[in-house]
């Protein structure tokens, strides 16, 4: 398993393409917060959910100071076809080699069913203004996590 973020490190930088193929790069957001969530499989129902929760929180997100992007490690026409369907308002960018999840530690061992194998797991970082780290959290549920990860950012009582 790949080393885990914690808060204060540096955030590997990254570039990778959205589902439209375009190049996005972490300093893309200099100067901003941004949620970087982990997911591992476009249209699945926990990743769904969880896309439409950041989805339909992006608004309260922008507001306080806060962009959006999901990686995966699906290809651009996934991505493409699952944004299509959810009418998804933040960038997806593709991992298919899955380096960026194991530089951010998202990349490791997952047990299903009795099986054991190496996958992603859900996982989000917040990375500040600067490019550091200020929260890290590993193993996320795919429901209710937006609203909890809000609350660990002092965002909703």
């Amino acid at each position: 398993m790949a080393a885990r973020l914690e808060p204060g490190r540096k955030a590997p930088d990254f570039t990778l393409p959205d589902a439209q193929g375009r190049p996005v790069s972490l300093a893309d957001y200099r100067g901003r917060r941004v949620v970087v969530y982990f997911y591992p499989k476009a249209s699945t129902p926990g990743c769904t959910t969880q896309a439409c929760d950041f989805r339909d929180s992006l608004e309260r997100f922008a507001a306080d100071g806060f962009a959006v992007v999901g990686i995966s490690p699906d290809g651009p026409e996934a991505l493409a076809r699952f944004v299509d369907a959810e009418a998804l308002t933040f960038p997806l960018l593709s991992d298919a080699d899955h380096r960026v999840a194991e530089a951010y530690g998202a990349w490791g061992e997952k047990k299903n069913y009795g099986k054991t194998y190496e996958g992603l797991v859900r996982s989000t970082v917040v990375v500040g203004p600067e490019g550091d780290v200020e929260l890290a959290q590993y193993n996320v549920r795919a429901t209710g996590h937006v609203a909890k990860l809000r609350r660990d950012l002092g965002l909703d009582a």
